[in-house]
């Protein structure tokens, strides 16, 4: 019998913009950190725009729509065991997903905050770098390196995990997180759509505006340690 239902509505729009923003900055932070030299000023600036998304999306995971809220995504180890035996995916996260997202916030989250104090002991140095002991800053720049490790084994498997679901399960992830839009037989009959109003889009660009007033002021601390020590 064929499925006559619509695609349904699972990511808002500010929800798939932070996750391309995100990739760019992952991206652009690896890439510059490997150049080096000069590249390390875009390498810090990709830093805070990570530290930029990261709050916001964890503030968004309390106040966005409904799938992008933490309580409709995040689930026990009973739920991850139902799943794996074949229980049927929710709408958005799968529980196993989910695990994978939390994992990624955190590592990331570490990597974006640790970076805020660390140095290469030549010309870079973090932003609150000079707010610190050297013993801290020492300690934070040995632990941000060894994420980098943590970082790339957390997004191998998550592009893994991209293609099992694309070549085994049918299951196009890449254009849900575009269009914002599930197959209509890859989620619960019933499933709602999420809200993409007129609010949604207040609320995200006023919490837009107040993370980047945050990270402009982290900002803006790295000049006044500067003019400190001068």
């Amino acid at each position: 019998m064929q499925n006559n239902r619509q695609a349904v509505l699972i990511w808002d729009l500010p929800t798939r913009l932070f996750h391309w923003a995100l990739v760019v900055c992952i991206v652009g932070a690896f890439v510059t950190v490997k150049l080096g030299g000069l590249y390390m000023d875009w390498h810090i600036r990709f830093g805070c725009a990570t530290l930029g998304l990261l709050l916001f999306r964890l503030i968004w995971g309390f106040i966005g729509p409904r799938y992008a809220r933490f309580s409709q995504f995040l689930r026990g180890p009973a739920a991850v065991v139902r799943y794996l035996k074949g229980a049927a995916a929710p709408a958005g996260h799968n529980p196993l997903g989910a695990l994978s997202v939390l994992a990624l916030l955190l590592v990331l989250g570490f990597q974006a905050v640790s970076g805020l104090f660390t140095s290469d002991d030549i010309m870079v140095q973090g932003p609150l770098y000079g707010h610190v002991a050297e013993a801290t800053a020492g300690a934070m720049t040995s632990w941000h390196k060894l994420n980098e490790w943590v970082i790339i084994g957390l997004v191998a498997l998550h592009l893994l995990a991209v293609a099992w679901y694309a070549l085994v399960r049918r299951k196009r992830l890449v254009r849900t997180i575009i269009t914002g839009k599930a197959d209509a037989r890859d989620v619960p009959p019933g499933t709602p759509p999420a809200d993409n109003g007129a609010a949604v889009w207040l609320r995200a660009l006023l919490l837009a505006a107040v993370v980047t007033g945050l990270v402009l002021w982290i900002r803006s601390l790295e000049i006044v340690a500067d003019m400190s020590f001068s």
